[in-house]
């Protein structure tokens, strides 16, 4: 997750300005959202400029290793014999598969992973949580650190959690068909 830009209101006459910073470091979120209960489980990556360099690792074996340790705490939120199955729609990223996460899934047998065609984020439910979670904690903000962006974020997170059922008509809410420029 990264700092992102946004319309805003502005004083007539003047444009506003936007800082930037010129910092490779990136944050990386894993979320879980319980479509029943609007209940959140979140987990974070923090990618620091010139990582591989310090762990050996590349960007996609650290985030695969990351995406494991989600789907394991994800196991222990929903137990197997509690839950038969916990089905988790995905995209395509690369991060999704490997040995890593092929371990995860085996000791957590009751958690489906299930793939998304490629190019349709609108068919995943959590993707307008994402827009919504973005506008709250980045948007027209300039933070300093890495660590000032996670404070932001988990915030945001922090108040999600305590609005299940924000997140609830977000996750529900049916997605706006595109506009094909013919008349109907």
């Amino acid at each position: 997750m990264v700092p992102t830009l946004a319309a805003t209101l502005g004083v007539k006459g003047h444009r506003p300005a936007a800082g930037t910073r010129d910092c490779k470091g990136l944050l990386y979120v894993f979320a879980v959202a319980n479509v029943l209960t609007g209940a959140l489980l979140a987990s974070t990556l923090e990618c620091p400029k010139g990582a591989k360099r310090k762990t050996g690792r590349s960007k996609t074996r650290r985030l695969q290793e990351a995406f494991a340790r989600h789907l394991r705490h994800v196991g222990r939120l929903y137990p197997r014999g509690e839950h038969q199955r916990v089905v988790l729609p995905i995209d395509n990223a690369p991060w999704h598969a490997g040995e890593a996460v092929r371990q995860a899934l085996a000791d957590n047998p009751q958690l489906e992973l299930k793939r998304l065609p490629s190019y349709s984020p609108r068919l995943n439910p959590v993707a307008r949580f994402w827009k919504a979670l973005r506008r709250r904690a980045t948007h027209n903000r300039l933070f300093d650190t890495l660590a000032d962006l996670k404070r932001s974020l988990r915030n945001s997170l922090r108040y999600f959690q305590t609005m299940r059922e924000r997140v609830k008509s977000l996750i529900h809410k049916q997605p706006k068909a595109k506009k094909t420029g013919q008349n109907q």
